[in-house]
């Protein structure tokens, strides 16, 4: 299968946002609706991608060749590429070893640093991150 020069950019998008929604996809490639983000795919990266066991878009290996995310014969996967928010949100959580903290809190860190994001948008930042694998989701019952 061919792939065109736009058709090669967008699937670099979704090697490096993998894995990934059609909303993700949909803001990245300035589309009106996550429907025309399914029938671009279905129409040109068909054989590029596939979704996973949760319904997120995943590239292929060949697609990660195409793209040259190729290391030594295997895909890099310590290379995760992330929009603006969810690179500033990585930034503001808390180590692994720290105490895990709130969306509030990580939202109050993020304005701290000059982001000023919509709760649901941070909210929906570290869900990405959690399906990245970047951040762990710990729930945590607090006394009222």
């Amino acid at each position: 299968m061919t792939v065109s020069d736009e058709g090669r950019e967008r699937l670099a998008d979704v090697v490096a946002l993998q894995p990934t929604k059609n909303a993700e996809l949909q803001a990245r490639w300035d589309m009106d609706s996550g429907s025309d983000v399914h029938q671009y795919l279905e129409s040109e990266l068909k054989d590029y991608y596939y979704r996973n066991e949760d319904g997120l878009i995943c590239a292929t290996p060949e697609a990660n060749e195409l793209v040259g995310d190729d290391v030594d014969g295997e895909v890099n996967e310590q290379v995760v590429t992330a929009p603006p928010l969810q690179a500033a949100v990585i930034d503001v959580v808390p180590d692994h070893d720290a105490e895990p903290q709130s969306v509030v809190a990580t939202l109050h860190d993020l304005r701290d640093t000059g982001y000023d994001p919509e709760v649901d948008d941070v909210r929906s930042a570290l869900r990405s991150l959690t399906e990245k694998g970047v951040v762990e989701r710990v729930q945590k019952t607090v006394p009222t």
